[in-house]
């Protein structure tokens, strides 16, 4: 007899729906992994592949520079510039429309020189009263050297230095007068073994004509080379380079390592008042090469006790008159 009750022998089988999630779930992580290390090794390949092209590029490049004569490490080639470079910066400079601009015949004994003191075994130091059309060329021909301006205008210094973050230039406060020349010589000759002597550290200076607000680096610099281009002096009132004049003349007998020699070029050298304080403190017995407009100095450092600027003091003192018109 048949059992008529089949519901007994009945079995059902439930799917959970949270089995189908984990399985899935599982497949996505696998996928995950796969694809990560996959790109992963991708761009190890093409980094690798990069980077040993660059390489050989550079290899290459540098080997072509060592064939034609050029190298990393020669002082020629990274610590003076190509004559053929230096003759096109002096070109172009000398040729611009700008009215103050220095001709290629002052440009050129200037630029000799800071050539010359770039391509020694030390960095040159270049100190450079004015911001002028020159800047920038002053600045590249000293490339590998340090090089310091200082103006007057302290927001065109700050402009400039805006325009060209690479310059380093600092305003001073000028505080005498052109038309006040006699009697700043005048203080100086008598101040000249206590405040105005010639061997100090003009920082801690009351002497008039010394500049003591400029940073404390600039005094502390072995100077090789300086250039005074400013301030300008066309008028009665104007500061004149008396204070630039007399301050090179001390940091360059101060000195106390480096080249005892420090090359000083005083431009417009035409005008009275810079040919008189070039005689009473750079020295007549010191100039080596002079034209209209540019007087090239060479002035050696001195020993502390020193306390006279020239040697032969006769021959050095000009007559000066407050008149700048009338020295003679």
């Amino acid at each position: 007899m048949k059992n008529t009750n089949n519901s007994s022998n009945t079995k059902l089988i439930l799917l959970h729906p949270y089995i189908l999630k984990q399985g899935n779930s599982n497949r996505l992580w696998l996928l995950a992994i796969v694809s990560f290390f996959t790109v992963a090794f991708l761009l190890t390949l093409i980094y690798t592949r990069d980077s040993t092209t660059t390489t050989a590029a550079t290899a290459a490049a540098t080997a072509a520079m060592t064939t034609a004569g050029f190298s990393s490490n020669s002082p020629s080639s990274s610590s003076s510039l190509p004559t053929n470079v230096v003759n096109t910066l002096l070109h172009y400079a000398s040729r611009s429309n700008d009215t103050f601009k220095m001709s290629f015949a002052e440009l050129k004994p200037i630029a000799d020189v800071i050539r010359k003191c770039s391509s020694s075994s030390s960095p040159c130091n270049l100190l450079v009263f004015g911001l002028t059309h020159e800047t920038l060329l002053w600045k590249a021909l000293n490339h590998n050297g340090r090089t310091v301006f200082i103006d007057e205008n302290r927001y065109y210094a700050a402009y400039y230095e805006q325009l060209h973050p690479e310059i380093d230039a600092y305003d001073v406060q000028y505080t005498t007068k052109t038309s006040e020349i006699k009697d700043l010589i005048s203080t100086a000759r008598d101040q000249i073994k206590n405040e105005c002597r010639p061997v100090q550290n003009l920082l801690f200076s009351d002497c008039k004509l010394g500049l003591n607000d400029l940073p404390n680096h600039v005094y502390e610099i072995d100077w090789d080379v300086i250039i005074v281009d400013g301030p300008r002096g066309d008028w009665a009132d104007a500061p004149g380079r008396i204070q630039p004049i007399f301050t090179a003349g001390v940091l360059a007998r101060s000195k106390k390592g480096g080249n005892a020699k420090t090359h000083v070029f005083v431009h417009d050298f035409r005008k009275g008042l810079e040919r008189v304080c070039g005689d009473e403190f750079l020295c007549r017995e010191n100039l080596v090469e002079s034209s209209d407009l540019l007087g090239h100095y060479v002035v050696e450092k001195m020993e502390e006790t020193s306390y006279q600027f020239c040697r032969n003091n006769d021959n050095n003192h000009t007559v000066v008159s407050n008149n700048t018109s009338s020295f003679s």
